[in-house]
């Protein structure tokens, strides 16, 4: 069955892009353009989800009968938020920091529906514990991979896999950064069916 609503993927990020581009659904990709700085006492479940909602709606101002996707993962261990490192000696202090601690990603994924204004979101939680890490092992990890937009430094599609003990989620793809497993579900909802 053909797809026939436009699908816009309200991001900017490659990850995003080619986890998107796994279900074989044709979809434009617009950057969203909006703060997302978290609210004060913000837990960071609610800073993904409410960013998520807030880069939809802001995209779907451009197509009036779109569907439109929005996603963003904050990361955090013991009250800390971890966001992308940008340059090595962050990447350095992220990942001596996560060394044998457990830091949790919260992924949300919101689908709008532009012409009704239907909004459906969920929130995926990944718990990863990571091994415990020496400096020599971490710079020679950082050589190889450079994860500096990655939250966490911890790019687990590539090299970073190796620096983890464990990882639970109930969608794999969460920790990349879109959750497929429930954006297949919020799109049946929404009347795209990935395989139909």
């Amino acid at each position: 069955m053909a797809q026939r609503r436009e699908l816009v993927l309200a991001s900017s990020s490659q990850y995003r892009r080619e986890l998107l581009a796994r279900l074989r659904l044709r979809f434009e990709c617009v950057a969203p353009e909006v703060n997302e700085d978290p609210e004060p006492g913000e837990a960071p479940a609610a800073t993904a989800l409410r960013l998520a909602v807030i880069k939809a709606r802001a995209v779907a101002q451009r197509f009036g009968d779109a569907v439109i996707i929005g996603s963003d993962q904050v990361a955090s261990c013991d009250g800390t938020r971890l966001g992308k490192p940008g340059s090595r000696a962050n990447a350095i202090r992220q990942l001596e920091y996560l060394s044998a601690r457990t830091a949790d990603f919260d992924t949300a994924v919101s689908v709008l529906d532009a012409a009704s204004g239907a909004l459906r979101s969920r929130v995926v939680s990944c718990q990863v514990t990571f091994r415990t890490l020496g400096r020599r092992e971490i710079e020679a990890y950082l050589d190889r991979e450079q994860p500096y937009d990655c939250a966490g430094s911890a790019k687990s599609e590539g090299l970073g896999i190796a620096l983890l003990a464990r990882i639970r989620s109930d969608d794999p793809t969460a920790l990349i950064g879109l959750p497929l497993i429930a954006l297949t579900e919020l799109l049946a909802e929404s009347g795209i069916a990935v395989i139909g």
